[in-house]
């Protein structure tokens, strides 16, 4: 029951919806009926749907079969009604194509005349319109043509206000055209354009100057060293009057003042006035060797584009690496001049091209910009040169450099550059300098003192007496007098020396020149030099020729002559460098020479080498002495050394003839007290252990000669027995034992004035020691001898006192 209440339950649902898919088929577009079909074929009731589909088919057949029966009457009469009327129509057909075809005829030259006019009226009114276009169409295209050519001739800048005229006055008027939609999207290639090629040229001009650096600033300190010239000339020179404008500065900067807004032309920009008119025998200054308009041209585009700034800055940056570059020295400056030279052109063509720069632009560059590029540029620079210029050991080349120097400082000066720290680094080299003058005149004195033959210098004639009175400041009036051929006291290293030292003051004198000092300091600077040269460089060479081995007695006696001379002449050099200073010895704080003192101590070093060569010459002779201690003979004549050497002696102060007084007598006293010890030493030597009173006797004989030289005056100027007191400590010894007065001896001791006041006893006990051994073995049998065994007594007896005696004085 219940299952077919559900069928039939279900078979109402299915009709009903079976019920809705028709109605939605009947009432949906044919295009949208796709999803209601679907919808039945998705069911499983597809044949009961036939079926009702099929019956609603049949329903509506049936409709529309009773709708035509019922109008059929009235579709008959209105085809009746219709076949009536199309016979007449076709009458007025007729009628109307017959009249057509009459009209058509008759209007056909009407309608070719008034399609002719048609056409001409409507080519009248395109040309019209045409030529209006094109009178707004040409101006801009006449202005990009001549901003083309503008482009082509590179006149960037007036191409730049072409540009600004032809986008702000003439595109916006036929803006709508295609051509001018072009034009505008070029516009802003064509300002890049131009910027990139005047950066360019910037670009080259900057590469340019940098190659030309050198040459520019070769040029400026050429004119300023012209400038110098000229100055000097005038101030040698009493200044006539004259109705002629004297020559313009050539150092003077022709500043062109140029506006950055409004140049007057392409070819005006960056232009120099080079001379006056006036002037036509002007040399061109040393920015006519640039052409600037470069510059000026990229400084205006930049500023009509409103990118100044980024311009300045570019151009800033770029000269602060070429700054860098051009102050970086080479490796091997310190080698040549032009080395340096080259260094300092560059240095100057840098500064005087942004010299020019900094006054022919409004502001591309500032004072603070070219001050802080000057600092660096003057700390880098002395620094440099500080250690090139260390380098440098030939003074001619520091000379020079110096002066190079001075050029550079004097041309950069007048662009307003200040360069005291340059003159304050010249006094620096200034002392370097002074040491390699130092070093060469060491050479040149070594040389003078090498070659020197150590003799006076003969003279045969007055045009050689003149000559040589001259080179060196001597007056001689006895010497005038005597007849030639004759001689000078000095030797040639004299004059040579004296000429020398004045030759080292005028090389400081040529230093100190244009460096802005006073008369003063200059002064003082040589004094101090000429100082250095005498008590280290002189001396020290006077000194090494002293000290030499080989030097004999003959060159220091003449070199003592020489220093005498030399030292006497220290007056006329002060004389000389007061009148190439002009400055007074007598002026406050005025140094003084200390030659005198140089050759005073070089005279004392060769009197000292002199008393060392005559005690080592007499040393020498004495080492040929053979003396038989043991003989009993006498030659009753001096032993053959002595004589040699007092013949040596004698010769020896002949030579000192021209030497001081002084130096004469003290050098014959050392020699005769050296010898006076010397033969003392000899006879008390410990290898000489036995003697004998021929022995003695002959060694007296030498003494003897030794007193008889000291009493002839081998030297003038001692006083009567003076020289022999030498000797008279060996006489008194030699007379005591000869004598054989030890009883005065033993009874005068220690009395003022006793006879052998000289005899030490223990000189006296050491020889009679050695008498005493001679006495005990020369004679075997001197003990059965009555007078040996008294003799031998009384030796020992006076040993025995003299012993006492020596214990009592050192008690």
């Amino acid at each position: 029951m219940e299952r077919g209440k559900m069928a039939e339950a279900e078979s109402l649902e299915t009709a009903a919806e079976h019920e809705r898919i028709l109605r939605e088929i009947e009432s949906t577009d044919t295009a949208c009926i796709g999803p209601t079909l679907r919808s039945v074929y998705d069911g499983e009731e597809h044949g009961r749907f036939m079926e009702k589909l099929e019956t609603r088919i049949r329903n509506h057949d049936r409709e529309i079969e009773k709708m035509c029966n019922f109008h059929y009457q009235g579709f008959v009469d209105s085809i009746t009604e219709l076949l009536k009327v199309r016979g007449e129509a076709q009458k007025l057909k007729n009628q109307v194509t017959d009249t057509n075809r009459k009209l058509q005829h008759e209007g056909k030259e009407l309608v070719i005349a008034m399609e002719e006019l048609k056409q001409c009226r409507l080519q009248q009114r395109n040309i019209s319109a045409t030529v209006d276009k094109l009178m707004l169409c040409l101006p801009v295209l006449e202005m990009y043509s001549k901003l083309r050519d503008q482009m082509k001739t590179k006149r960037h800048y007036p191409a730049l206000k072409t540009l600004e005229h032809l986008e702000h006055t003439y595109l916006p008027q036929v803006s709508h055209y295609r051509f001018c939609k072009v034009m505008v999207d070029n516009i802003p290639k064509l300002r890049e354009e131009i910027k990139d090629v005047s950066m360019s040229d910037l670009k080259d001009f900057l590469e340019s100057i940098r190659k030309h650096s050198d040459k520019i600033g070769e040029t400026a300190m050429k004119q300023a060293q012209q400038q110098r010239n000229l100055d000097n000339i005038i101030l040698q020179q009493p200044r006539i009057g004259s109705k002629r404008k004297s020559k313009k500065d050539a150092y003077t900067i022709l500043d062109t003042e140029i506006e950055s807004t409004s140049p007057k032309s392409e070819q005006d920009s960056g232009i120099l006035d080079v001379e006056d008119e006036e002037d036509d025998e002007e040399v061109p200054g040393a920015q006519d060797l640039v052409d600037f308009s470069p510059v000026y041209r990229c400084l205006h585009i930049y500023s009509v584009l409103g990118a100044r700034e980024t311009f300045e800055n570019y151009y800033r940056k770029q000269r602060r690496k070429q700054a860098r570059l051009v102050l970086q020295p080479p490796s091997n400056m310190h080698e040549t001049l032009d080395g340096y030279r080259k260094y300092f052109n560059q240095i100057v063509g840098f500064f005087v091209v942004e010299d020019h720069i900094l006054h022919t632009t409004q502001g591309l560059v500032n004072r603070a910009y070219i001050d802080e590029l000057w600092e660096m540029a003057l700390s880098k620079t002395i620094a440099a040169l500080r250690t090139h210029s260390s380098y440098c050991s030939d003074p001619n080349l520091v000379l020079d450099l110096k002066n190079l120097i001075v050029l550079f400082a004097d041309t950069l000066q007048v662009y307003g550059f200040p360069v005291n720290q340059l003159f304050d680094m010249l006094l620096e080299i200034r002392d370097q300098y002074s040491e390699t003058l130092l070093k060469k005149w060491s050479g040149i004195f070594r040389t003078i003192l090498d070659s020197d033959n150590y003799s006076p210098i003969p003279v045969t004639s007055e045009e050689m007496y003149k000559k040589v009175v001259g080179q060196f400041p001597f007056q001689d009036i006895e010497l005038e007098k005597q007849s030639f051929p004759k001689k000078f006291p000095f030797s040639e290293f004299v004059p040579k020396v004296y000429n020398q030292i004045k030759e080292f003051i005028y090389a400081c004198l040529k230093f100190s020149e244009d460096l802005h000092l006073s008369s003063t300091e200059i002064d003082d600077m040589i004094r101090k030099s000429t100082n250095l040269l005498l008590t280290r460089t002189l001396s020290n060479s006077l000194q090494n020729v002293i000290k030499r081995k080989n030097i004999g007695l003959t060159e220091l006696v003449q070199i003592i002559i020489n220093t005498t001379h030399l030292e006497k002449s220290c007056k006329y050099l002060e004389e000389f460098i007061t009148n190439i200073t002009n400055v007074l010895p007598e002026t406050v704080h005025t140094t003084k020479l200390y030659g005198t003192t140089t050759f005073k101590d070089a005279r004392h070093a060769a009197e000292e080498e002199i008393y060392t060569n005559l005690n080592q010459k007499i040393d020498q002779f004495l080492q040929l002495a053979d003396y038989d201690w043991m003989t009993g003979d006498l030659d009753n004549k001096a032993s053959d050394y002595l004589v040699d050497l007092i013949a040596f002696l004698r010769s020896t102060f002949a030579v000192f003839t021209h030497l001081p007084g002084k130096v004469a007598q003290t050098a014959c006293m050392s020699a005769c007290k050296h010898l006076a010890t010397s033969l003392m030493q000899l006879l008390l030597e410990a290898e000489v252990r036995q003697l004998t009173l021929g022995a003695l006797q002959q060694f007296n004989l030498d003494v003897r000669e030794c007193e008889q030289f000291a009493r002839s005056g081998p030297v003038p100027g001692f006083q009567e027995d003076t020289l022999q007191l030498a000797f008279i400590d060996l006489r008194q010894l030699l007379d005591l034992f000869i004598q054989w007065d030890w009883s005065t001896y033993l009874a005068d001791y220690g009395q003022p004035n006793c006879k052998y006041l000289r005899v030490n006893p223990v000189t006296a006990l050491t020889l009679l020691e050695k008498m005493k051994d001679t006495s005990r073995k020369n004679n075997m049998f001197a003990q059965f001898r009555k007078n040996e065994r008294d003799k031998q007594k009384l030796i020992d007896t006076v040993a025995k006192q003299l012993r006492g005696l020596i214990s009592s004085h050192h008690s």
